[in-house]
């Protein structure tokens, strides 16, 4: 099979996301990024549509790019003008890239009820653009918009704009999928049918709105396209664009095609999660290939067939696309999930036969209670911990109580009442009991400052850490105030961060269970990295 250009517009379509605006420094880090996984032109915007991407292509020019050629996007002449006087095109021109992307229609009912101009001028002004950049030096790439439909509507005309744009000199034609409607078996069918036409080299450009944008791409590269657009994490307008963090892992590891070396696909997790922080999106645990979920195992079946054969739940090595497997620990776990997660992490247990049973009952057990582990391993790891027959807990409480206190602020200032929280707590620390309260901004707050106050006396490194992140969650919305309620919270030393669990009928012993672990267990971690 020929090789595939990759082509990525997450700067320009997928910057259309809902939710989405990057600054030009933004745009500049992560084409640095997708330069590092070896894509081959990275559409940095439109330069005659907006001042921001003006900006970036004059910033660009210093970009060292190893791999990448930086590409502008524009449109074809206006209808009933002049190439040469075009602003839109001159822009293109003067964007100092050495190649462009121009978009028109190669739909009839685009044409007529869009556009508002005769068949035949729409030709035109497609041969015309082409060729004004073309004279310009430039490699010049033409995306067929709504090809598709077109094609289903009136085939000799969809086929009519690609002929007279390979004609123009375009080094590329793109038939896109813009309404993201179709399926996979039209993607053929047309392609198939443009190829005969043309030899200019095929491209696809599609969108998710149907769930198939990567199905129809690689379609399409079956079906003989040569160059692939999409964006990373699929983001774009509406449902967003084919994504490539699952187009280039399939290309290379279910097709064969060596669009980018294995140390390039190695990084794809780390770019995906990069774009999504740059995005200020959360990352897509469910994502294919890369996701944090796309490799983890629940099961105790698929977690036993795990530890005897990697291959025998997973679809490729995570590896290869820098992610990595993960075992999760659930009421539907099984004693090898028990056994995989401490040796995953370094905990010397004699997990057999029956020390294996008993702990994993034990999970279901909390699980049956309202604890889950699945995402506050810190919570899981300080059970494994505490399954050691020499365990010995390095605080243990021995009592609290909270007091909240509605007070009213003097009448002249007219605000109105404020809670004053108050916990006291009695915690044994080896053989010693302290006894300490501490006031604070709301309950969870008041118990998290009186139990440092009481713990900072023997282990003065836990000023390190810090509550970042506190969650509440209702289990059973049936029964009203009365429920219970799961409390996640997680924690930080400005290194590493980790989550704790606790679970109750009581909001505040739930949230007790999930503080204490969350110091217990970075305690325990600094113990085992000082012996």
């Amino acid at each position: 099979m020929a090789s595939i250009q990759l082509y990525d517009t997450t700067l320009r379509d997928g910057a259309q996301r809902e939710g989405v605006s990057f600054s030009t420094v933004d745009k500049l880090d992560i084409a640095r990024k997708l330069d590092e996984i070896g894509i081959h032109f990275i559409e940095g915007g439109w330069p005659g549509s907006n001042p921001k991407d003006v900006e970036f292509f004059k910033k660009a020019q210093s970009l060292a790019l190893h791999h990448s050629s930086l590409v502008a996007f524009g449109s074809t002449r206006r209808p009933i003008s002049k190439a040469q006087t075009d602003a839109n095109l001159q822009a293109l021109a003067n964007a100092g890239v050495k190649a462009v992307t121009i978009v028109g229609k190669s739909s009839d009912l685009q044409v007529t009820q869009v556009l508002e101009t005769s068949l035949e001028e729409n030709l035109s002004m497609i041969a015309d653009s082409i060729r004004y950049l073309k004279a310009k030096g430039l490699t010049v790439f033409f995306d067929a918009e709504h090809f598709f439909d077109g094609f289903k509507a009136n085939p000799g005309y969809a086929l009519r704009v690609l002929e007279v744009a390979a004609e123009a000199g375009a080094d590329c034609l793109v038939p896109c999928d813009t309404n993201g409607g179709t399926l996979p078996n039209e993607i053929t069918v047309a392609i198939e049918a443009a190829r005969k036409l043309t030899t200019t080299p095929l491209g696809i450009h599609a969108h998710n709105d149907a769930e198939l944008g990567v199905a129809n791409t690689l379609a399409a590269v079956n079906a003989g396209a040569s160059q692939v657009q999409g964006t990373i994490n699929g983001y774009g307008e509406r449902c967003g664009n084919a994504n490539l963090c699952s187009i280039i892992p399939a290309l290379k590891l279910k097709m064969g095609i060596d669009c980018v070396t294995n140390e390039q696909l190695a990084k794809l997790t780390e770019v995906s999660r990069f774009v999504s922080e740059v995005a200020n999106l959360p990352p897509d645990p469910f994502s294919p290939y890369i996701g944090s979920s796309a490799f983890s195992h629940k099961a105790g079946l698929h977690v036993a067939g795990m530890t005897k054969w990697s291959g025998s739940y997973q679809h490729i090595d995570p590896t290869h696309v820098g992610n990595q497997p993960r075992v999760l620990v659930s009421e539907l776990s099984g004693k090898s999930n028990i056994i995989y997660k401490a040796r995953e992490r370094g905990i010397d247990l004699p997990l057999q036969g029956k020390e294996a049973e008993k702990l994993l009952e034990q999970v279901k057990l909390l699980e049956s209670r309202g604890f889950q582990y699945e995402n506050a391993e810190a919570s899981f790891e300080l059970l494994l911990h505490r399954a050691k027959p020499d365990y010995q807990p390095l605080f243990t409480l021995v009592d609290f109580m909270v007091v909240v206190e509605s007070r009213r602020r003097p009448p002249t200032r007219r605000s109105p009442e404020e809670a004053l929280s108050e916990a006291i707590i009695k915690v044994k620390v080896g053989t010693e009991i302290i006894h300490t309260a501490a006031e604070g901004n709301g309950p969870v707050n008041a118990l998290d400052d009186a139990l440092r106050k009481a713990l900072l006396q023997f282990y003065p490194s836990l000023a390190q850490v810090k509550l970042v992140d506190y969650k509440v969650r209702i289990l059973e919305e049936s029964v009203g105030t009365g429920s219970q309620v799961r409390v996640l919270i997680e924690s930080s030393d400005g290194v590493e961060e980790w989550r704790t669990v606790g679970s109750s009928t009581n909001i505040i012993e739930a949230s007790w269970l999930a503080l204490a672990d969350s110091l217990e267990y970075w305690l325990i971690k600094q113990k085992a990295a000082a012996s």
